[in-house]
């Protein structure tokens, strides 16, 4: 009987100390920090995240603890993410939105998501209807034809910046926000909007025309009055030679004509006595420079 109970002692010896060793050693892998936890509470933590530290020269390999007395909890040491979809937003044109958006996240400080929050589903949870929130305050103080503009990256800065905050209350840190899809509803409500749209376009450009043609206006009334201007002092130089060149002026606007359906070669017939004083240039101005 003895020798029959002796294999049967040395498996039970064996199974008891295979037990004891995995329960004092464990191997901590490259992608997970590990809590000790004993009784409940959390003592430290192994292969803890650090910013910029190369693969392979962490805190991962074989790990002691206490048997029987202290746990591994653990938590990803990758980024992880949370999704959002067909979350409503009313932008500030009183449009209804549609839209998608995802943030990525990492657990930088283990012993305080594990005393916020025990797991990484709970922190998830926790912070995705912040993320719901953080949207809608900051797309619904704009226009929806904000999201189509470089404003767009500005607004994913400070959604980041406000779930942030409350992350960090979970010993998480967010890396990334954006947005996938915002979309308006099918059916009248989008036909509508893309006709305001069009509608502002137009009136814009009716603006920048108003304005342009303004300009002009100006332009060229700045441009008749140095005209004139230059006019007067060569009157006041010259008034003979004046006199001759704003006659020739005269000659050209009346004596020249444009083509038309009726008049195709532009001929223009004026009959004038050869005394009237309009004809004087013609006359050498023997008329005394009238």
């Amino acid at each position: 009987m003895s020798r029959a109970r002796n294999p049967i002692v040395l498996a039970i010896g064996a199974i008891l100390l295979l037990v004891l060793l995995g329960s004092t050693f464990a191997i901590v892998p490259e992608t997970q920090q590990a809590v000790i936890v004993r009784f409940g509470e959390p003592q430290r933590v192994l292969n803890r995240y650090t910013p910029g530290e190369t693969f392979g020269q962490s805190g991962a390999g074989l790990a002691i603890r206490i048997p029987f007395l202290e746990q591994i909890v653990w938590i990803d040491k990758r980024i992880l993410s949370i999704d959002l979809e067909n979350q409503q937003v009313l932008s500030t044109d009183q449009l209804r939105l549609q839209v998608d958006a995802y943030a990525r996240y990492r657990i930088v400080d283990p012993l305080q998501m594990y005393r916020a929050a025990r797991t990484e589903e709970n922190v998830t949870a926790q912070l995705r209807p912040i993320l719901g929130s953080a949207l809608r305050n900051e797309l619904g103080r704009r226009p929806f034809a904000a999201l189509l503009s470089p404003e767009r990256g500005q607004m994913m800065d400070n959604i980041q910046n406000a779930l942030n905050r409350v992350a960090r209350q979970y010993g998480a840190q967010i890396v990334d926000v954006r947005i996938k899809r915002a979309d308006l509803p099918e059916g009248t409500p989008i036909d509508s909007a893309y006709e305001r749209m069009r509608t502002a376009r137009v009136q814009e450009a009716r603006s920048i025309q108003a304005q342009g043609q303004r300009q002009a206006q100006i332009v060229r009334a700045e441009a008749d009055a140095e005209a004139t201007a230059t006019y007067a002092r060569a009157f006041n130089q010259d008034p003979v030679f004046y006199d001759f060149y704003r006659a020739m002026q005269s000659y050209e606007t009346s004596f020249t004509a444009t083509g038309t359906a009726e008049n195709p070669r532009g001929r223009t017939n004026i009959i004038l006595s050869p005394e009237n004083d309009y004809l004087r240039q013609f006359r050498g101005n023997r008329g005394g420079g009238r």
